[in-house]
């Protein structure tokens, strides 16, 4: 199957003549729509518990729990060894009789497993909601990482990371699962996003950290947190799908396919970029200059209609068969006429026969034979030969191709309308009759004729008049054609205007519609009783507008909205003749071009559209979006998000918060970005620059970015659990059964208790 696509290359970059031809070709680039994150079985890795052997109280497993991916790995890996999103979809399998349970990746293993997709946060939110996901997840890890202790348990210190200011009641939760069900040594957490910092050679700075589900500011002196001054902006990755989603739907309200949110999580890390002058580019982004680059074009998958193509030989079969059937056809039709024309000879031989029988026959006998043959009189008989007469000639002329000439039509006299009714009879009083309505239609005809030549005269004469107006008083010519035009265009929208508000049934034009057809349907039905009165509607010639109102509105006629465009067209011509300021460019089909559409440029970039194309119409054109979602982090109000900033709020921590310029010149030297929703591209210079407009001339800033955004949260708890200092900030077993689950220990990597 073959599928092409056209692109109208840029007025903008061509200097092209309006009348010459565009040259077209198709996007540079179409990006496909990812499948769902499938990635197929994988096998477990026994070999890191039985290294971990060699020192089971220094090793440890490290699980960075993130509300968009689980990492999870042994202390001593160098990067995680799995890598999942927390996700599981259980149901019963009807052929197999048995519960099936698909975690991580696996659960988008196909339709049925997709249609039970569970996760273990909250929507939106970085806690963990739904503990019998979680504890899949967890049983999911420990299978994988071949863990394999004493009566099915985890023999083996646990380190997870959790998000800043976490309530109490998740890591409760989390220490009976891990102690009650798994009987696990010992349990420590910590931040993530100090996690990376400290991975990353951080001690003194900020730390920016924009993950799913939030963005936080910390600021860190001597490597301590100091989390009563930490601020939060709910805006993260998730997010920005959600809000891209957002966009595309009021973008295209009719898409054919389904958009999901782990396709417009893949578009947002793929095609968005920060701007660094959000209000100029943004102003200037559908300019056709340069669109096809900033345009991107995601195809989703689509079944195109494709007609066959048919060699030349079929095609000249198929000729040769359509010039046959023709000339099957004109013989027939031939022969047709030939039929007709020998019966029309027929019947005129006949009735001549029958006017020259009549010559010699008694009236008496003449009425009788002309009542036979269904006549009224002598006067019929000569009209129906005469009538035969100019039709076969008419037929004759034109199989002979010769061109048939207007005749003058005959005087015709009405003799029998001056002669009294008492001297005739009843065949003349027929007769006169006759002629009388003979002559009640040739009046009505030259009356029509005649109101056609005044109507002429007077098209003549306004014409006239409009040309000396023209000559005589240009201006304010000018002026009145201007005037009609820009009425023209006012009425052509108000038509459009009118039948797009009857197609909403919310319109205030659809509302009176309806309260009409209401009003008719209260007043009943009016049926005809015996002995009483009929339906009198339709009596008043008022009583015919209830059709007009309940009509699809009052311009919906084909020749009124063909006048409107007709008379557009006509006022225009003379513009476009007289007046030197009107343009091609000016004119309403040149207005309506989609190369001058904003429109269309926003809706489907600078090439045509084809709405009969299944391929373009299983399109999205990211333009605007590509910089409006990850602008929202620096302007929250744009997607309603009643906050400050990313700046704002790093500005007022740094600011407001810290009196000492010492504090404050620690804090800007290393200003730390992390987390996932950070790696737009144009991030960082775009965090620096606006920054530097909040600090004094002299300040020294240091803007760096992780080294791996996604992935250093679990390096870093993973250096920091082979690093021995996880044994004095775990919560052991024992201390658990003492102490309760609320139980934690403090350290400079974790939050602090409440």
């Amino acid at each position: 199957m073959t599928i092409t696509a056209v692109q109208t290359l840029l007025p903008g970059r061509f200097a092209v003549n309006s009348t010459e031809r565009r040259v077209e070709k198709p996007p540079p680039q179409v990006y496909s729509v990812p499948d769902f994150p499938f990635k197929g079985y994988q096998p477990p890795q026994p070999e890191g518990y039985a290294q971990s052997q060699a020192h089971p109280d220094t090793s440890a497993i490290v699980i960075d729990n993130g509300a968009h991916l689980v990492k999870a790995g042994w202390s001593f890996d160098q990067s995680p060894r799995f890598v999942l999103p927390p996700v599981m979809s259980r149901y019963r399998d009807r052929k197999l009789n048995r519960q099936c349970h698909f975690i991580g990746n696996d659960a988008y293993v196909d339709a049925t497993t997709r249609g039970q997709l569970r996760n273990a946060f909250d929507p939106g939110s970085s806690v963990v909601g739904n503990w019998d996901v979680m504890e899949g997840i967890l049983d999911y890890i420990f299978l994988k990482l071949g863990v394999d202790g004493a009566n099915g348990g985890v023999d083996r210190p646990v380190l997870m990371t959790e998000p800043i200011a976490s309530p109490s009641y998740p890591r409760k939760m989390m220490n009976e699962i891990l102690f009650e069900c798994y009987s696990a040594p010992s349990v420590a957490y910590g931040v993530d996003s100090l996690f990376a910092y400290r991975y990353n050679k951080g001690s003194d700075g900020l730390v920016v950290s924009s993950s799913h589900t939030s963005t936080h500011v910390i600021p860190v002196l001597n490597s301590k947190p100091l989390l009563s001054n930490c601020s939060r902006l709910n805006w993260g990755g998730l997010h920005s799908a959600e809000y891209l989603q957002k966009l595309m739907k009021l973008k295209y309200p009719t898409f054919p396919a389904r958009m999901t949110e782990h396709q417009m999580e893949d578009m947002v890390h793929k095609h968005c970029y920060v701007s660094q002058d959000y209000d100029r580019e943004l102003g200037g982004y559908l300019d056709w200059t340069g669109l096809e680059d900033r345009n991107h074009v995601v195809q989703y998958p689509f079944t195109e209609h494709v007609v066959p193509e048919k060699t030349e030989e079929e095609l000249a079969r198929i000729a040769e068969r359509k010039k046959e059937s023709g000339r099957r056809l004109q013989e027939q039709a031939a022969k047709m006429r030939l039929e007709k024309l020998v019966k029309k000879e027929q019947e005129l031989e006949y009735w001549k026969d029958l006017q020259q029988t009549l010559a010699s026959e008694t009236k008496k006998e003449v009425r009788r034979i002309l009542e036979a043959e269904d006549l009224k009189d002598e006067a019929q008989l000569e009209r129906q030969i005469r009538d035969l007469e100019k039709s076969i000639k008419r037929s004759r002329n034109r199989d002979l191709g010769i061109e048939e000439t207007e005749e003058q039509p005959e005087e015709m006299s009405f003799p029998m309308l001056d002669v009294p009714d008492e001297q005739l009879d009843e065949a003349g009083l027929k007769e006169k009759r006759h002629q009388r309505l003979m002559k009640s239609n040739v009046e009505a005809r030259q009356r029509a004729k005649d109101e056609k030549e005044r109507e002429k005269a007077r098209r003549e004469e306004e014409e006239r008049l409009d040309r000396e107006k023209r000559e005589n008083d240009f201006e304010n010519w000018i002026a009145q054609r201007r005037a009609n035009r820009q009425n023209l265009l006012q009425k052509i929208k108000d038509r459009d205007r009118m039948k797009a508000d009857l197609g909403n049934r919310k319109s205030l034009a659809s509302q009176m519609r309806m309260k009409t057809l209401a009003n008719l349907a209260a007043e009943g039905p009016r049926k005809r009783r015996r002995g009483g009165d009929d339906d009198d509607f339709g009596a008043n010639d008022d009583d015919w507008g209830v059709y007009r109102t309940v009509a699809t509105g009052e311009a919906s006629d084909e020749e009124e909205e063909e006048d409107l465009g007709g008379m557009l067209n006509g006022v225009e011509q003379e513009l476009l003749e007289y007046d030197p300021d009107f343009t091609e460019n000016h004119t309403l089909a040149a207005q309506s071009d989609w190369t001058k559409s904003l429109v269309h440029a926003f809706l489907r970039g600078p090439w045509p559209f084809d709405p009969e194309s299944q391929r373009e119409a299983h399109q999205l054109h990211l333009n605007v979006e590509r910089i409006r979602v990850p602008e929202v982090v620096f302007k929250p109000s744009i997607a309603g998000v009643d906050q400050a900033g990313l700046i704002e709020i790093a500005a007022n921590i740094v600011n407001q918060r810290f009196s000492s310029p010492e504090d404050q010149s620690r804090l800007l030297k290393d200003v730390f970005l992390t987390g996932g929703n950070s790696l737009f591209t144009g991030f960082e210079d775009r965090f620096r620059n606006e920054l530097r407009a909040f600090l004094p001339v002299d300040a020294q800033l240091g803007v760096r970015r992780a080294s791996d955004p996604v992935l250093d949260a679990w390096k870093g708890a993973a250096q920091w659990a082979a690093g021995g200092e996880l044994g004095n900030f775990s919560v052991t077993r024992q201390e658990y059964l003492e102490k309760g689950s609320e139980y934690m220990k403090e350290h400079d990597l974790g939050n602090i208790s409440w």
